[in-house]
């Protein structure tokens, strides 16, 4: 049997921040295990809201005042200096808020006789099974839980030597809906459940009913099911609260959902509106009961073969990374930084493969776990970096199953955006903002009285089709690319031609601009975060030119939009540097009110674009360094994983791994408790590994395996580096299966921090000659469609000029 990685915990979860997170992409468990053995259930579909909420919201805004005339005046008093005017007319183009993600249910699996003082923890990173040994007075229970894609549910199965009564109960936190006699019987329960139509983010305290139900004859029924199914060589019986079962050995429960939303997601223009509840619930219990006939044996090597083909990629630093590792002793509170960062990459593959599979919704603030009714910030998509983030190691980790999510996304996104950018802009394509959904919102949040600092910004869309073209780059699928990506980027870069305005040169600028979520201080000294330009703007816009431009060139296709995107391009503001050698985040000389802010958005050139460079732009490259020194070190989860990223992109390697030093410290604060967003209470590690910003976003967790496989291997700028970033203390170890643009797949291992091997696969079907760099040295690596080679420390001691030639595929 293969070794596998395993992290453990002493004692079963007393606090939400203690349990095990598991997944299958469509349904998440949090696992408290122990004498309750509670499994927190979502489902990625359980939103508040209705699909024509984005519609509806639209035509509100729209009826307020907002629209093309409104933005010409909001431009008009930009470039006479009056913000405040400004400030005040763009109130009109605020809907509400997005919607909010939602818990289901809690499933209670309780062992008789069981304590919860000793009772362990363990979950397998690469089978994705939590196990758990329940010591009862007549003997140990064994408890193993999986969360599975074949399966369409969770499975908790739990076995023993002596016989052992185990109490089933299933409950929801939202509104349960009449009980019927199918309900509970002695094979099962169900739930029937129906949504919120309409919620309000936490801090929005004045509102009077956070969470809106529903009438019966409203036009969108939010229904969802829950049902439980159960096997067992025991006696069962229903009971007031759920089901008991009596002197069994072996008892298998398999549980799933379905809701109305989960049809919409699949097919927004299909039938979902007339399929009766009873089909739902029905589409659950057959999930549940399909999986409770199997044997527990078949379900689990289901289960651990499909986790196993999702991505190969594997990280030893320091050489070993199987076996098991205590999660409070050689974790959180160890002294091995190479372990650690081991352990935290892994942890964020596995979050990645678990709460983000094809078919269902993307990853949102929180991935698929939540068990509040308000959670921070809606556990909505943030699409000014922390939808993004969730996204940068999926292409690195070969993960193309957890990535379609992401596409699916945007798709709705351009469908609603495309009526939002012609109502309120005048402008063709599609635009988002800074907040979505799963209804695809992309207006302006806010309410009328969001701050402009991050309810005015409408580039969230165009950074998405960033994520989408890295989709493309990593794996050279041209099926893709003019199937789902182009579409996108061609209808992100319509938007941006339109939203374009001459200044009085004739050079293009945005005009209102933002830079999220940062302020300055404007010329009545009071802040601001409106201005004309910002530097993420320019970068996010001209990389997307030309990057359409790209794409038309690879599809060989005939468009008119590259004669546009050409003038463009030829126009566009170039970013400047400041008297201080900084590159500038606005167009203007301003103080900033806050110099240590935690967005890096004027450095996306740097990381994750490839706009800035140390050899094509050497000025603006060190006038981004320049930013980067000045922004300081940690503030949160998200923040430490960008700022580790970008070390890592400019080679240092030490640097970076002084901030994931700092990210992976453990948080002692209040996990429940909204630190302030200045940075000056700093998240950490949360006992079960989750990052936290205060209260826990999952977008750290998905950024350290993307910041820490920048550390090992780069590949942008048409040159695969090894080993750009090392830090000097990570003087061993080994990485598996990273890929590389385009279509390459790099083994690498090392050793007294030098290069020892590594191995080259070429994953396309065309042949190319790779120019790979390591220690200063550049060679060039030819290989057929196919093929692979090995490289030694030796092949990088003399470049490859001096050797006549490229070296071949051996």
């Amino acid at each position: 049997m293969t070794e596998t990685l395993r992290l453990s915990w002493a004692t079963s979860a007393a606090r939400w921040e203690e349990a095990t997170p598991l997944g299958n992409g469509r349904i998440g468990a949090m696992a408290f295990g122990g004498a309750s053995g509670r499994f927190q259930i979502n489902d990625a579909t359980v939103w508040s809201g209705t699909p024509d909420g984005p519609a509806l919201s639209l035509a509100q805004v729209v009826a307020a005042g907002a629209g093309p005339q409104r933005l010409a005046d909001v431009r008009a008093a930009l470039d006479a200096g009056d913000v405040r005017t400004a400030e005040r007319l763009l109130m009109a183009f605020q809907g509400p808020y997005s919607q909010e993600f939602l818990p289901l249910a809690d499933l209670l699996v309780a062992v008789s006789g069981t304590g919860d003082g000793d009772q362990a923890r363990v979950l397998d990173l690469d089978e994705a099974v939590l196990t758990e040994s329940l010591r009862t007075p007549s003997g140990v229970v064994r408890r193993r839980s999986w969360v599975s894609a074949p399966a369409q549910g969770l499975v908790v199965e739990l076995t023993a030597d002596s016989a052992f009564d185990v109490t089933i109960e299933l409950t929801t936190p939202l509104r349960r809906l009449d009980g019927k006699p199918e309900d509970a019987t002695r094979h099962g329960l169900t739930l029937d459940v129906l949504l919120p139509i309409d919620g309000a983010p936490l801090h929005e305290e004045q509102v009077d009913e956070p969470l809106r139900y529903a009438d019966q004859d409203a036009a969108y029924d939010a229904f969802a099911a829950v049902a439980a199914s159960l096997r067992t060589d025991g006696i069962a019986e229903r009971t007031a609260s759920g089901l008991t079962v009596h002197g069994a050995r072996r008892v298998l429960i398999a549980l799933s959902t379905a809701t109305r939303a989960e049809s919409w997601w699949a097919e927004p223009e299909g039938d979902w509106r007339t399929v009766p509840r009873e089909a739902i619930r029905g589409l659950a219990r057959t999930r549940a009961d399909a999986a409770a006939r199997c044997e527990a044996t078949d379900l689990l090597a289901d289960h651990i073969a499909d986790r196993r083909s999702l991505t190969r990629t594997r990280f030893a630093i320091g050489g070993r990374r199987e076996g098991t590792w205590d999660v409070h002793r050689d974790v959180l509170h160890g002294d091995d930084p190479q372990l650690r960062a081991t352990v935290i990459a892994e942890f964020g593959r596995y979050l990645l493969v678990s709460c983000s599979r094809a078919g269902g919704p993307a990853a949102n603030l929180q991935g698929i776990w939540n068990d509040q009714l308000r959670p921070a910030w809606s556990s909505n998509y943030t699409i000014n970096i922390n939808t993004q983030m969730n996204y940068w190691a999926a292409p690195l980790l070969g993960a193309v199953d957890a990535f379609e999510p992401l596409i699916a996304l945007v798709e709705h996104l351009a469908r609603t955006g495309a009526d939002t950018a012609r109502t309120l802009y005048g402008a063709r394509g599609w635009v988002a903002h800074h907040n979505s959904d799963l209804w695809g919102w992309s207006l302006p949040v806010g309410g009328g009285h969001g701050a402009p600092s991050w309810a005015i910004w409408m580039m969230g869309g165009v950074w998405l089709t960033h994520n989408l073209w890295d989709a493309y780059e990593f794996t050279g699928d041209l099926d893709l690319l003019r199937a789902r990506i182009w579409p996108l980027l061609r209808g992100a870069a319509e938007f941006c031609l339109d939203w374009l305005v001459e200044d009085a040169e004739g050079m293009l600028r945005t005009s209102p601009s933002t830079s999220p979520e940062n302020s300055f201080f404007a010329a009545d000294g009071a802040p601001t975060a409106l201005g004309l330009t910002s530097a993420s703007d320019l970068l996010l816009i001209r990389a997307l030119f030309e990057r359409a431009l790209h794409a038309v060139e690879a599809l060989d296709i005939d468009d008119p939009i590259t004669a546009e995107l050409d003038h463009a391009l030829a126009r566009l503001t170039p970013v400047r540097i400041g008297d201080d050698g900084r590159l500038r985040e606005w167009s203007a000389e301003v103080e900033e009110v806050e110099p240590l802010h935690r967005h890096m958005t004027p450095l996306v050139a740097l990381y994750p674009l490839d706009l800035v460079t140390r050899e094509r732009t050497p000025e603006l490259f060190d006038a981004s360094v320049r930013l980067l020194d000045a922004r300081g070190t940690g503030a949160m989860g998200w923040s430490w994983a960008w700022k580790v990223a970008l070390r890592a992109r400019i080679g240092d390697g030490d640097a970076a791994a002084g901030l994931l030093a700092e990210a992976l410290a453990p948080f002692e604060g209040d996990a429940a408790r909204h630190g302030p967003v200045d940075g000056s209470e700093w998240g950490g590690l949360l006992p079960n590994l989750f990052s936290t910003h205060p209260p826990f976003q999952i977008d750290g967790n998905l950024g350290f395996p993307a910041a820490i496989a920048e550390m090992l291997v780069q590949s942008h700028d048409g040159v695969v580096r090894l080993l750009p970033a090392l830090p000097s203390d990570w003087e061993r170890g080994e990485v598996q299966g990273v890929r590389a643009r385009t279509a390459l797949a790099v083994d690498l291992a090392w050793s007294g921090g030098r290069l020892s091997s590594a191995h080259l696969q070429n994953l396309s079907d065309t042949e190319r000659t790779v120019t790979v760099e390591h220690g200063g040295n550049r060679i060039a690596v030819e290989l057929a469609a196919g093929a692979s080679t090995e490289l030694l420390l030796a092949d990088f001691r003399t470049p490859a000029a001096a050797q006549g030639g490229a070296l071949h595929a051996r």
